[in-house]
């Protein structure tokens, strides 16, 4: 499994690189920072200002060069120049994915949790009303815009807030400014009040999916021989479902987990958005306002290193799940 590792690392890598140059192409088209920069002061900068901010992020450069300082700059920790002239990229991208990475995994984990309870009890109780109610539910999260979902869950948030007298949900940040009582147990809780909406915006929508095709493996793998052998063996139900069909079952739901995790991050920018959190969403929009290219490269580079990682992850998996696979 070692071996397999290193070789998928080292496959990884020319295709970071080859993504990481088409999307670099793409940013430099987007817009011109240079132009911004001239246009948007009052008063107007003059010549020598607008030359020298050009040098400062780079656009004298040719777009090749620019790429390859780039990855030189990134392999010794240097994410490139910003257009605020005083914000160190890798610091704040760092900072941020702190943030970001709390809610993605309260999410990811809440939805796994959801899906594989309701999906294994849907799968059980096939053509029953529960799965119909199931069935309802998931295609209606699941038609659910993420915008829209975010907002309406605020709105209910701060009516919640204002019936109750309480301020426990909170709909804006990922932390209140200020604490009556600042101990580490209210700061526990106060956290936890800012990221329940957003982790259940994340959450329904991924577990609405995540939902069906474990309801689908599940029903493949209660019809298989094997399971069928156990039952005749007189195992108990728990058995059976627990320790022979369940985790045969998680198999395309670990490959689905892992091929979600960028419509996972990308619904996070919307999410965080919305709530107002000061995560990696939030950096991205900042930067593609201000055509702030290499803000905008670090963003991506981190996200396709996040996506790449949990490939890798839930190929390893598979042989947890099933002892028949072997990576040799």
């Amino acid at each position: 499994m070692l071996a397999y590792t290193v070789r998928r690392v080292l496959v990884s890598i020319p295709i970071l690189i080859a993504s990481t140059f088409i999307v670099f192409l793409v940013v430099l088209a987007s817009g011109d920072p240079v132009a911004n920069f001239a246009t948007s002061r009052q008063p107007a900068p003059s010549k020598a200002a607008v030359a020298a901010f050009a040098r400062h992020i780079h656009a004298d450069q040719p777009a090749a060069e620019r790429y390859w300082n780039w990855i030189v700059g990134v392999l010794h920790g240097d994410f490139g120049p910003s257009v605020q002239t005083n914000l160190n990229i890798g610091h704040d991208l760092f900072t941020r994915f702190r943030v970001t990475v709390t809610l993605v995994a309260a999410a990811m984990i809440l939805a796994l949790v959801l899906a594989v309870l309701f999906g294994v009890f849907s799968a059980v109780r096939q053509y029953t009303v529960a799965d119909y109610g199931i069935t309802f539910f998931g295609f209606l999260f699941l038609a659910m815009p993420v915008f829209w979902f975010a907002v309406l869950l605020k709105q209910g948030g701060i009516w919640l807030n204002e019936q109750t007298g309480s301020q426990f949900l909170g709909t804006i940040g990922e932390k209140s400014a200020y604490l009556p009582v600042d101990t580490p147990w209210n700061e526990f809780v106060d956290r936890v009040g800012h990221l329940v909406l957003p982790t259940v915006t994340l959450a329904l929508v991924s577990f609405a999916s995540w939902t069906r095709y474990a309801r689908a493996s599940m029903l493949e793998v209660l019809g298989s021989d094997y399971v069928r052998l156990a039952r005749a063996k007189g195992l108990r139900r728990y058995t059976v479902m627990t320790r022979h069909a369940l985790r045969t079952a998680l198999i395309p739901l670990t490959t689905v987990t892992a091929l979600d995790i960028a419509n996972i991050l990308g619904g996070a920018v919307v999410t965080e958005t919305i709530f107002q959190w000061h995560g990696m969403g939030e950096m991205l929009v900042q930067a593609a306002q201000t055509v702030d290219v290499y803000r905008i490269m670090a963003w991506l580079l981190l996200s396709a290193v996040v996506v790449i990682a949990f490939n890798l992850i839930a190929d390893l998996l598979y042989a947890v799940l099933d002892p028949r696979i072997r990576y040799d």
